[in-house]
């Protein structure tokens, strides 16, 4: 009722006012929160403009006017150095070089539950009530857009790219283990003058020994890496920083502190700049797995050279916003050296690359643009192709966003397959890869939809693993990215993809599709004992009936 009466109101001859609180953080991270602020936005003069929480509140100064965005804090010094620039505004007086507002009362915004409103000439024009229209979590910034409030988690510090699309975009695409670590040094060994380089996780000395080529010859490289990864910093990757700072190859990570957080739970991204006129962007991490040496078993994974001055500056402005914020430190790893790293198993490749010009690329960054992904799920009217190391839904009794846009298509008489990786780590728990499969295929089966869900046979196709995060809709868009599907990684982590819009792309991909899934295996039901799972147990129990052997004729 509250939200019908004023936009009545809004509506009334005379009475529309084009100023509204589009913005504000009431729980930063700072103690006492000084730094807490919001943002008005309209254009006109600010005269009978009056914001309060109840409490206290504030007016501005005769002639003040606004065009555009307006950001009025507690605290102007807290708010720069939380921010990096000034406000316009302060409401308490820390600053000679911060215009004040004419403040009344105490206003300071709670938490938890509290409230903003706005008048213009004593009518009250716009009411913003927490927890009743946000809901408030430290480091959250609530905006608005179009009409509605916080359309993704945004925390202090997160970048907010808009989506955009670049059209006839010439490149190649490739697949590990196959053909990725040839892209890879061909791809580096023609940067002629820069290259920008952000992984989640790099210890390939093969790879890193690539990048100290480069540096050799006239080239500056830059790494960005993920500073606190699942399981800490490897030894091996420990190995590689420390060669590249060796070689003169600034290294760093993303991390923070308790009062300045990193703006990412993780950084996740897998791509690289060279020279602003080329990306690389992958699923793989920079590790011998992720790009194995040719003929050289790894995990399945995907990714593409994308030969495109607009769409290298799309990502060089990712870059540079990623490293250049306060988060963005030095890696300090000291001297460190393991012995040389053994080499993986043979493997026969199957997949080269494929040119490809003319098509259409869609940049998708987590968290700023991570809904194209369902939009583009949503889209399909003939089949649905999902490859994914696993898939965990957001709580119980409701699936993942992308996995449910997946099922609606379903429902829809869109194909849908789904293929998921079977390694041990994502098979052995009660409600992970073959759990999720069997929920699908039972689904399907209860509801008669074109919906099948695989484990991925890994033995028959001499992978290490399914790690890629990609989607194929109608043999004509394929997603090719490091987005995992869980609840962290599209609204809080650090991702990097491309949604990439040719046929001849897209059945390149569907083709190693069919390879993985032709090989695959249909999971029982749960009345049938997981084999796997059994052979695992079976040797843990040998190995301590070994052990214990062993002690007896020890002690014996």
């Amino acid at each position: 009722m509250r939200r019908a009466i004023l936009f009545l109101i809004l509506l009334l001859p005379g009475l529309s006012c084009a100023i509204q609180i589009t913005e504000f953080c009431p729980d930063p991270y700072l103690p006492e929160d000084p730094d807490e602020y919001l943002v008005i936005e309209g254009n006109g003069r600010l005269d009978g403009i009056i914001i309060s929480d109840g409490e206290g509140g504030f007016r501005f100064p005769g002639g003040s006017e606004i065009t555009g965005r307006t950001i009025i804090s507690r605290n102007g010094k807290a708010y720069s150095r939380t921010h990096g620039h000034p406000p316009d505004f302060e409401w308490y007086d820390t600053s000679p070089e911060i215009p004040d507002v004419i403040r009344a009362g105490s206003l300071q915004l709670s938490n938890t539950r509290d409230q903003l409103r706005l008048y213009q000439d004593n009518l009250l024009i716009q009411e913003i009530v927490w927890p009743d229209d946000i809901v408030a979590r430290q480091g959250q910034i609530h905006y608005l857009e179009d009409g509605v409030w916080d359309r993704r988690p945004l925390l202090i510090g997160q970048s907010r790219f808009v989506q955009g699309v670049f059209a006839d975009v010439t490149g190649s695409a490739f697949v590990s283990p196959d053909s990725s670590f040839d892209t890879y040094r061909e791809y580096v060994q023609s940067a002629d003058r820069v290259l920008l380089v952000n992984v989640y996780e790099f210890s390939s000395m093969s790879m890193a020994n690539e990048l100290i080529d480069a540096e050799k010859r006239g080239v500056s490289v830059t790494v960005l890496l993920e500073g606190g990864p699942v399981g800490g910093v490897s030894d091996e990757e420990k190995t590689v920083i420390s060669y590249l700072q060796a070689a003169g190859i600034p290294v760093y990570f993303i991390s923070g502190s308790s009062t300045s957080p990193a703006p990412y739970r993780f950084d996740h991204a897998k791509y690289m700049v060279a020279d602003g006129e080329r990306i690389l962007l992958t699923s793989e991490n920079f590790k011998p797995t992720g790009f194995p040496e040719r003929g050289t078993r790894g995990n399945r994974g995907w990714g593409v050279v994308i030969e495109d001055p607009r769409v290298a500056d799309y990502f060089t402005e990712v870059f540079q916003y990623d490293c250049g914020g306060d988060w963005a430190t030095p890696a300090t790893v000291g001297a460190y050296k393991i012995g040389e790293q053994l080499p993986g198993k043979r493997y026969q490749s199957e997949f080269g690359t494929l040119p490809f010009t003319g098509a259409s690329v869609v940049p998708v960054l987590a968290p700023d643009t991570s809904y194209l992904i369902e939009e583009m799920i949503s889209g399909a009217e003939e089949s649905v192709d999902i490859e994914q190391a696993y898939i965990t839904n957001q709580s119980k009794g409701s699936l993942n966003p992308y996995l449910q846009a997946a099922v609606d298509a379903s429902r829809r008489g869109v194909r849908v397959r789904v293929l998921l990786d079977s390694s041990y780590f994502n098979v052995e728990e009660d409600c992970d890869n073959d759990e999720m499969v069997r929920v699908l295929n039972q689904l399907a089966k209860d509801e008669q939809l074109p919906l099948e869900a695989r484990c991925a046979n890994l033995r028959e196709n001499n992978l290490e693993k399914i790690h890629t995060k990609g989607v194929i809709v109608d043999r004509k868009s394929v997603l090719v990215s490091s987005i995992n599907w869980n609840t962290n990684s599209p609204q809080f982590n650090r991702e990097a993809g491309v949604i990439i819009l040719h046929p001849d792309v897209a059945g390149y991909f569907s083709s190693v599709f069919e390879d993985d899934w032709n090989s695959s295996d249909v999971i029982p039901d749960s009345e049938t004992p997981d084999l796997t799972k059994i052979g695992i147990a079976t040797a843990i129990v040998l190995v301590l009936l070994f052990y214990h052997l062993s002690r007896r004729r020890r002690y014996y």
